[in-house]
């Protein structure tokens, strides 16, 4: 009996089970101790991955990583200043050293300086530069040299912003959005060089995500119903939910994306 004739390639059944699958992957997360950072780092990290957890802090890193150990994961914590190039090199360098390679960058470094337009100052504005866009430049960049020259591809994945694409009414929002918007292109940019080596890059733009920097915001009632009232989802959202995002990238699941941009926000710039 023949066949039917189909238009697809016969499914490889015994590839879904590993689609979000990251056990071994090295990992370098730059800023993988903040509010987003430390959900990513326990999330890569208690699915099998080893990552190594860097920041100006290096005791909080080194914290993050002892718990988990504590619970059956591989982690190391390093310094870094993402502020200075040479300190970025080292971090990598180092990185690099103990784990044998990175497979994954998960940028999560970002700052944000509130100032009206009337009173941006230089010294603020390039401050946040240095921290949003900068970094993400010779991050990338770094991280880049040894996955080229390991000739195996890799993943690079960006903590961006709905202010990547959506302008604040009534705050001081222009070093912020203006850096995460350029990071965008930045994405896209290192995308098109990297994908040569079958290295993809992309973005991750959460909204608002439950943490103790949002907290003491949230507590107040006017702004907590301001947030959720324009989310068409009508609730904040969970650090978990942007880890998920992450994975799927760094794992099989996301190896035909490069170049994109995932806005993790309950429909926020989807309705506006």
């Amino acid at each position: 009996m023949n066949r039917p004739i189909s238009l697809t390639p016969e499914v490889d059944t015994s590839r879904i089970e590993n689609l979000f699958d990251v056990k071994g992957l090295r990992v370098f997360l730059p800023g993988g101790y903040g509010a987003i950072g430390e959900a990513l780092s326990l999330a890569m990290s208690l699915r099998g991955a080893t990552v190594a957890i860097a920041g100006p802090r290096v005791e909080k890193a080194g914290e993050l990583a002892s718990r988990i150990e504590a619970q059956g994961g591989s982690a190391l914590a390093l310094h870094v200043d993402a502020q200075s190039v040479p300190s970025i090199e080292t971090a990598v360098n180092e990185a690099i050293s103990a784990m044998g390679g990175i497979d994954v960058l998960v940028n999560c470094v970002g700052i944000q300086r509130e100032q009206n337009i009337m009173d941006v100052t230089e010294e603020t504005f390039d401050e946040v530069y240095r921290a949003n866009l900068k970094s993400a430049m010779f991050l990338g960049q770094a991280v880049a040299r040894d996955q080229i020259a390991r000739g195996k591809g890799g993943r690079q994945i960006h903590l961006l912003s709905v202010r990547s694409q959506l302008a604040l009414r009534g705050r001081g929002y222009s070093a912020y959005c203006a850096t995460k918007g350029a990071l965008v292109m930045l994405v896209k940019q290192h995308a098109m060089e990297l994908a040569p080596y079958n290295i993809t890059v992309n973005g991750v733009a959460p909204t608002f995500i439950q943490s103790d920097r949002i907290r003491p915001h949230l507590d107040r009632p006017e702004f907590r119903e301001f947030i959720l009232e324009r989310n068409p989802l009508g609730r904040i959202g969970d650090p978990l939910e942007v880890a998920g995002q992450v994975i799927a990238f760094a794992a099989p699941a996301g190896s035909y994306m490069t170049g994109q941009v995932v806005y993790i926000d309950g429909g926020v710039t989807a309705s506006q």
